[in-house]
Formats: structure tokens, sequence, C-alpha cells
């Protein structure tokens, strides 16, 4: 069984689509073994603790980011994940975390040209407030390898919308998060049947 854990702060509308296409049978061979968040009420915690899956809060409270990295790092090694899916989660990892995990742990960005529209602050509604504010005409989602440098990891897979003229940003992050929800599953499966 190749086994992933989420981490996630917001609502998890794409860990919603990793656990629909587990439940349609879709995910064959793979276990959503743990969600893991920072926030003790994130609706991605409720989400997956009323359909059944091992959920857990960690306190960043007077923790230094490799203090709370630690912590959660003992979940995914008793629950022996073979991938660490970032899903709206809202820390950047320490150094040690991600060496810890080289390879193998995976985000979403909500946009395709990353190096534009990356570091610091470069979420949600702000990148596509951004992307509209410049006149770009195309943007998407991309799924990358997670490094020390915020949003610099190789690019795995991306998905490409059209960004309409009058396009609001709200409207364009629900057009975005539409392929999201498609490429997450996708990639996830291409990791657990060794293709990536």
């Amino acid at each position: 069984m190749y086994k992933i854990a989420v981490l996630a702060s917001t609502n998890g509308t794409d860990l919603q689509a990793i656990i629909d296409e587990i439940n349609a049978g879709k995910m064959e061979g793979i276990e959503l073994s743990a969600v893991i968040s920072n926030k003790k009420h994130c609706y991605a915690l409720e989400r997956a603790k009323e359909q059944g899956y091992d959920t857990y809060f960690v306190s960043a409270k007077d923790k230094t980011r490799e203090e709370f990295d630690r912590e959660v790092a003992i979940i995914l090694k008793e629950k022996d994940v073979d991938l660490i899916c970032l899903v709206g989660y809202m820390r950047i990892l320490s150094g040690w975390f991600v060496s810890e995990f080289e390879g193998k742990i995976i985000n979403v960005h909500p946009a395709i040209n990353m190096e534009k529209y990356a570091g610091p602050g470069a979420m949600n509604l702000n990148v596509h407030s951004a992307v509209i504010k410049n006149g770009e005409k195309e943007s998407g989602c991309t799924i990358h390898y997670v490094t020390e440098g915020v949003d610099e990891g190789p690019i795995i897979a991306q998905a490409h919308v059209a960004v309409d003229e009058g396009e609001t940003p709200e409207a364009l992050k629900a057009k975005v998060q539409a392929q999201e929800k498609l490429l997450y599953p996708e990639v996830i499966r291409g990791f657990a049947r060794g293709e990536t």
C-alpha cells in the first residue's frame, strides 16, 4: 500500500478531491494515512475526521519551526508515509524537515509562473489578483517538489486556464481550484505507480 499524508491549514478542498477519488475507487493501492494541521479548527481536519481518516492537530505555540516540524515528523514516520502532500498548508517548512523527507514532499501553487508569483505571501487571492493586475492571459496551478526555497522546487505537473477579460480574483481562483482537484490526485497516482 502506498501511503500518503496531507498537511493542511485551511478548508481542504483539494483534500476532498483526493478523498473523493479514493471513494470512487480511482486511487487503487493508495491509502490516506493521516491529515495533519497546525490549526485546531481548520475545516480540512473536520472534513477528514467526518470521513473516518486519522487526523492530528499539532500546536505551533512556543515552538521553533524545526521543533514543530519534528513533532509532525514523528507522526509521519509512525504512519510510514511515502508521500507528503501540502494542501493549503500555511507554514514554511524547516530545512531539517525538507532534508529529512527529501523528494517526498509536494505542494500545489495557484499559478503557472512560479518564478513570478512565488515566495512568502504568494498564496490564495493574492496570487490571482496579481495575475489579473499584470494582464496575464493564462494562469493555472503547479504541483512541485518542496525544497528549502519557498515555491522554488522542481515542477512535476501543471494545468492551465484562460484569464478572461474582466475576470475577478474570486472567479479565477474557482477556475484554478477546479484544475487543482483534477491534477493533485493524478500526480499522486503517478507517484504510487513509480512514474514520478
